[in-house]
Parts: C-alpha cells; sequence; structure tokens
C-alpha cells in the first residue's frame, strides 16, 4: 500500500487514515454526531477525520446501513461548520464551475477519476455492496454533484487525493478549516 492510500478495519475503529488522526468511535463521539446531525448517526464504522479540539469533522460509514440500505457515502461530513460552508460553495454555483473545468481540463479529469477510485478502494475494504458496485458519492468520476462529500473525502484522506474537495477546503478557510476548533 502506498502512502496516498488509507486501511482501514471493519467495525467501529479507523486503523489509519492518511492525513489525519485515526480514532475509535467512543460513546462521546456518537453523541457528538448526534448533536451535529440532529439525528442518531446511521452506520459509523469510525471517524475519518477530527476537528483541532478532537470532535468528529467526518464519520465513516458502513457501505450498507443496519437496516440493509446501501449506502454509497463513505465519508459523511458531520461538522456544521464545515456543512454550512459547503452548502454556501454549492448556493453559488461552486459545482457548475468545478464540473465545467472537468470537461476541459484532462489533468484535474484524471486526478478527480483516481479519486473515485481511491473512494471505491477505501469503500470495499469496508464490504462489497453490489448495489453500488462502482459508484462512489458526490458524482465522481464524471461531475461534481456534492460538495459536501468531496470535502468529507479532502478530510479524511489528506491533502493531494481528492483534487476538488482540496479546492473546496482552500475556497472555504477564511470561513472554516478543520485546524481551528469553531465547535
Amino acid at each position: 500500500m502506498d502512502a496516498g492510500e488509507n486501511t482501514y478495519r471493519q467495525g467501529r475503529t479507523v486503523t489509519k487514515t492518511v492525513g489525519t488522526d485515526a480514532f475509535a468511535v467512543t460513546e462521546a463521539d456518537l453523541v457528538a454526531l448526534e448533536e451535529q446531525l440532529g439525528r442518531v448517526p446511521r452506520g459509523v464504522v469510525g471517524i475519518a477525520a477530527r476537528c483541532a479540539c478532537g470532535r468528529p469533522l467526518v464519520v465513516q460509514t458502513a457501505p450498507r446501513l443496519e437496516d440493509g440500505t446501501p449506502f454509497p457515502t463513505t465519508f459523511y461530513l458531520t461538522h456544521p461548520g464545515a456543512v454550512l460552508n459547503a452548502s454556501r460553495l454549492e448556493a453559488a454555483g461552486v459545482m457548475k464551475e468545478m464540473s465545467d473545468r472537468l470537461l476541459e481540463d484532462e489533468e484535474l479529469a484524471a486526478r478527480y477519476h483516481k479519486a473515485h477510485e481511491h473512494y471505491l478502494a477505501a469503500r470495499e475494504t469496508l464490504g462489497h455492496v453490489e448495489e453500488i458496485a462502482g459508484i462512489s458519492a458526490g458524482g465522481m468520476p464524471v461531475r461534481v454533484k456534492c460538495l459536501h462529500v468531496l470535502i468529507g473525502h479532502a478530510l479524511a484522506a489528506g491533502p493531494g487525493i481528492q483534487p476538488l474537495g482540496d479546492e473546496a477546503l482552500e475556497m472555504i478557510k477564511d470561513e472554516w478549516r478543520p485546524d481551528v476548533c469553531s465547535c
């Protein structure tokens, strides 16, 4: 496994997440997630990225929820500040601009496709779900459909893996940053 890949163990613990600290899911995390989401979290198998204060930023979810529903969003952005800023970017039309750039910039499109493959590989280590095989999230690999997913992936994987997630994080850095607590 190269330095750009993540390794995971099925269950409630992330054993290694490149670019972020890896932590097991604690009861305090589950309480924080419920507070952040406004509902009981589903399918939690790990905390893929944390705030500077230790609270969850991104939860890692199982590819099949407890009720049997396939769930393609492996890296689910939960921090209210990050969610709010991702929503602001979406409302400002950033997704369309990024999607248009994917059609014009072959290098960016290739990097985005590689991010799609990374996402699929990370999810596959948690279990194979035929209904979502080959489908990542966020519109990958050909368009941008959800900046929340791309930011979550970028935070979980670390810089250089998810190019458009990295760009989105750069766009919101004056409003929200993962290394400065705003909980």
